[in-house]
Order: structure tokens, then C-alpha cells, then sequence
């Protein structure tokens, strides 16, 4: 396998008015393929996706990984949210995110609570994401069949099948995206990546290969 950089920083956003802190990981040595952004849900920060290994299989399959703390989440907590849980966030958001870190084009995983910022990113901002990786994000609900029908980015929707909440909610409203395939992560449940790293990983893998 090949040797992995892991590094910590912050990014100053502007519509937080505060800095985000955020955990990188990319290949020590040669160019990066791609560039991932690893959102996470409400009850977690960037510490899981350094707790599973999803920092260092993206950089061992030459990717360039950053995992942020959202706004008033993990290490960010004295950024303010653009907007309350639960409804969406601006699209510049996550667009300022990406472009101070360098990251456009990007692939955005956006699990649960992520949602808020990472759908209205995706429907208005499309030219920036090089591919999409729902897991089970809130907020599908609030556009509607022929908006996602616009959208042309590569997405790969995951969900647990024990998630008979947000993961079939999402499912139903995401499948009218028309460049999608599904992975059902068995037996797991909400949020599935934790209940099985393994199977997520190869998941993920393999559906960045053919980006």
C-alpha cells in the first residue's frame, strides 16, 4: 500500500464568519487523481471518517481527502451555521468551501445532516462536483423530481437496509437523479459506514474508479 500525508487546518469561510477546522489526508508522494469532500451528520464531526480509515483508503487510492466540521459541529463550533438544522443551507456555502481549499472539481460525500448544505450545492453549483455520494442525507424532500432530473453528476446513494427511516426517504427522491446506481449496505443501519467500514470502503472504491 502506498504511504499516506495526514495533516489538520483550518479554512476561513466567510459566511460563518469563523474559520472551519478540517483533517486532510492525500499520497505523500505524486499528484493526487481527485479531490473528495467528507461532510458528516449531526451527532458527528471529521473525527469518524479518521476513526473508520475512509481518510487513508481515499489517499492509498490516490485521492486527496479533506473531512470538515461543519458549522457549530466537532472543532468548529464557534462557526455559525448559515442556516437552522434541518433547513438548506446557501449554495455558496459548501461553493466558498471548496474554493478556498482548492478542491473543484470535486466528490462530496454527504451523509444525514450534511444534506442541508451538500443538496443545494449539488443543484445549483453541478459544474464544480465531479461526483456525489449521498448516505441517507435529510433534506431530499425539499426539491422536486424534475429539479433532480437537471442534475447530470455521477452519484452513488448508500444506504443501510435497517434504515427504513432517511435511507428510504432519500432513496425514493434521489432516484430521480438520472446518472445513479445504489449500493444497500445489509444488515446495517443509520448511519451505515459505522456499522460496516469495510463493505462502505470497497463501495466507495469502486465507484471512484470509474470517475
Amino acid at each position: 500500500m502506498s504511504a499516506v500525508k495526514m495533516t489538520e487546518g483550518s479554512v476561513r469561510v466567510d459566511s460563518c464568519n469563523a474559520s472551519l477546522f478540517y483533517r486532510q489526508s492525500e499520497p505523500a508522494t505524486g499528484d493526487p487523481k481527485m479531490s473528495v469532500l467528507l461532510l458528516h451528520g449531526i451527532r458527528f464531526s471529521s473525527q469518524n471518517w479518521l476513526s473508520i480509515g475512509t481518510l487513508e483508503t481515499l489517499a492509498k487510492v490516490g485521492c486527496r481527502a479533506i473531512a470538515i466540521d461543519l458549522p457549530e459541529l466537532g472543532q468548529s463550533k464557534s462557526a455559525k451555521a448559515p442556516a437552522p438544522v434541518g433547513e438548506l443551507g446557501p449554495a455558496g456555502f459548501l461553493k466558498e468551501v471548496c474554493e478556498q481549499l482548492s478542491l473543484t472539481p470535486v466528490v462530496v460525500i454527504s451523509p444525514s445532516l450534511s444534506g442541508m448544505y451538500s443538496l443545494p450545492f449539488l443543484l445549483q453549483h453541478q459544474s464544480l462536483i465531479r461526483a456525489y455520494v449521498p448516505v441517507a442525507p435529510i433534506c431530499t424532500e425539499k426539491f422536486t423530481a424534475e429539479q433532480y432530473q437537471g442534475v447530470k453528476v455521477p452519484t452513488l446513494i448508500v444506504y443501510g437496509d435497517q434504515d427504513t427511516q432517511l435511507g428510504e426517504l432519500s432513496l425514493h427522491n434521489l432516484s430521480n437523479l438520472p446518472n445513479h446506481r445504489v449500493v444497500v449496505m445489509k444488515g446495517a443501519g443509520h448511519p451505515c459506514y459505522l456499522d460496516d467500514p469495510n463493505t462502505w470502503h470497497k463501495a466507495l472504491t469502486d465507484f471512484l474508479s470509474t470517475l
